[in-house]
């Protein structure tokens, strides 16, 4: 093991991950796409509802714990995976969770304020607030810590799982160590398809498989900013994260590969290539995918090989990385 993935293991951690999970093959996908697609279970990492989120909250709960915590405090849009998880994660600790929920998504109906991941933050028994802004994660953490001190001075000892590029990121950590599961299920694979939000998954995925010397191509499909701009910000993260395990760079620029072609009509909102990805995977194979990460992560399989990126009968892996109750938030968008 090389230093650079041996530094991961000096981090805190708490042990939330059910175990590792399935890389399956999608036999009915690969005929219908003329490549050999397999799937990375994620959505079944155990814990209320599973997803990706519980790989990165391992490291911010491990860092919390240790630092004697008795709430957590997380930002995100209203149907964010990433609260809800955090607030599942609490409740398993025996901590309080604060969410606050972001105005990230415009024109939305009831159905998507009430249902999926706020009603089962609900029933979390997680304490709610609200952030005016949806683009503004410096204003969302600054919020967040001012309701830490507000807890501080009446004897809590919060911790705040925050949000913008100018924090360690630790949530990375998580993906490096699913880098490792993944090469120990097959190392096989001709290219990885992966969500890229925060960009942590993305990143750290990216940054384990390197680190272990695996050059296999992570294409990282744009779910919030366009192409360029979600470059520009794994580029930070991956600055972050040398600093963070205190190492020379693990990744160049060559590495950070991402693609948008499935993004409009942006965050939140669901276009024609992520729906028709969403019903391909239920019809083909009878697996759900959300509206806002996995639906257009997706979407970005078929497209890539379209434009010839991902070449026929390549060997790929495609992450699915959760998100499931937010479909219930979707049912005007989908339009069933």
């Amino acid at each position: 093991m090389s230093d650079k993935f041996a530094g991961v293991n000096g981090f805190p951690r708490a042990d939330l991950l059910s175990g590792p999970t399935p890389v399956e093959r999608l036999d009915r996908l690969s005929q219908q796409l003329g490549i050999d697609l397999s799937i990375k279970r994620d959505d079944l990492t155990g814990l209320g509802f599973g997803g990706n989120k519980v790989r990165q909250l391992e490291f911010y709960f491990g860092a919390a714990l240790e630092k004697g915590a008795d709430t957590v405090l997380i930002t995100g849009a209203v149907q964010s995976n990433y609260a809800r998880t955090a607030a599942t994660a609490a409740a398993k600790l025996g901590l309080g969770a604060v969410i606050q929920m972001e105005n990230r998504v415009h024109g939305m109906d009831e159905t998507y304020k009430t249902s999926g991941n706020v009603l089962l933050s609900r029933l979390l028994g997680a304490e709610f607030m609200t952030y005016p802004e949806g683009e503004d994660e410096a204003g969302a953490d600054l919020a967040l810590r001012q309701r830490a001190e507000e807890l501080s001075r009446d004897g809590r000892t919060p911790y705040v799982i925050p949000l913008g590029l100018n924090n360690p990121p630790l949530g990375a950590l998580g993906y490096m160590k699913a880098a490792e599961e993944i090469l120990q299920q097959d190392d096989g694979f001709d290219s990885m398809v992966v969500a890229s939000g925060s960009g942590l998954t993305h990143f750290g995925l990216l940054a384990g498989l390197r680190a272990l010397g695996c050059t296999t191509p992570v294409h990282g499909i744009c779910v919030r900013r366009d192409a360029a701009a979600q470059y520009q910000r794994l580029s930070t993260v991956g600055a972050n994260l040398d600093a963070l395990l205190n190492c020379d760079p693990i990744t160049d620029a060559s590495d950070i590969l991402t693609w948008d072609g499935a993004l409009e009509p942006g965050y939140g909102h669901v276009g024609p290539p992520a729906r028709e990805a969403i019903i391909m995977m239920a019809r083909q194979e009878g697996l759900f995918l959300d509206p806002v990460y996995t639906g257009k992560s997706f979407a970005g399989v078929p497209g890539l090989v379209k434009e010839g990126v991902i070449k026929p009968g390549e060997r790929v892996l495609f992450i699915h990385t959760g998100g499931q109750p937010a479909l219930f938030a979707y049912q005007s968008e989908l339009g069933m």
